[in-house]
């Protein structure tokens, strides 16, 4: 298992973590392409919308006789084939939301996890504890973290941080999630990860029980062999 350090708000070492191969593994890109899409879809409003011919504006009554006149029938001034007429199978309000698995999902939200790790991008804390709302001690510490860009802050979710929340939210580029509401897109939005040893805890423990069989199978044939275990001769058993 790989390791990671955990440092505390002012940057010191503090301790270690250690890293679930089976979640922090390979990268899976097209999954990653697939679950920003469906994120992005989810969040379009789908407000837009054109005026039919029965909502745009204009008297509904017949221009001239159907016959006689030597020119084309006309039922409606608001006929799509005028000026200022309705439009035809024009945008209307709708959702682009879908459904997708769950199981993609989470596969999704590894990969994004080791994408961070491999690029040295995610940072491990061992609290996000805060004496008082000071905006601008929190940004002398995301400083002391090394954080120039942006940089998304990840708290467990039964923690209840006020000072955490008022201190980071008047931040540019900084946005605080709670450890169940993380999602790829989080990940891949911003340049920097900081999680709380406790949100990265629980957010590693579901993601192991998310992994297949299949998966978990291949991940234990690629783990290196142990050397058998070498039994003792009786002169090593009576000494």
């Amino acid at each position: 298992m790989a390791t990671i350090d955990v440092l505390n708000l002012s940057g010191d070492r503090v301790g270690s973590f250690e890293l679930a191969d089976e979640v922090f593994g390979a990268v899976n890109e097209d999954l990653l392409w697939e679950a920003v899409k469906h994120y992005r879809a989810g969040q379009r409003a789908g407000t837009h919308a054109t005026k039919n011919r029965k909502l745009v504006s204009g008297s509904g009554k017949k221009l001239w006789r159907q016959k006689g006149t030597g020119r084309a029938r006309v039922g409606s001034i608001r006929s799509p084939l005028w000026r200022h007429g309705g439009t035809v199978h024009g945008p209307q309000p709708r959702s682009y939301d879908y459904t997708f698995p769950r199981k993609k999902l989470l596969g999704a939200l590894r990969s994004a996890l080791a994408a961070k790790l491999a690029d040295g991008k995610l940072v491990v804390l061992d609290n996000f504890e805060l004496k008082e709302v000071k905006t601008r001690e929190f940004r002398k510490a995301l400083d002391g973290l090394k954080v120039e860009s942006t940089v998304l802050l990840v708290e467990a979710a039964q923690q209840e941080n006020r000072n955490l929340e008022l201190s980071s939210r008047n931040l540019d580029g900084v946005e605080l999630v709670r450890g169940n509401e993380v999602h790829p897109y989080h990940l891949l939005r911003y340049d920097r990860v900081i999680f709380s040893r406790p949100a990265i805890e629980k957010l590693q423990d579901g993601l192991k029980k998310s992994v297949g069989k299949r998966a978990r199978r291949l991940h234990e044939a690629q783990a290196p062999a142990k050397a058998p275990r070498r039994s003792r001769t009786r002169r090593e058993v009576a000494q």
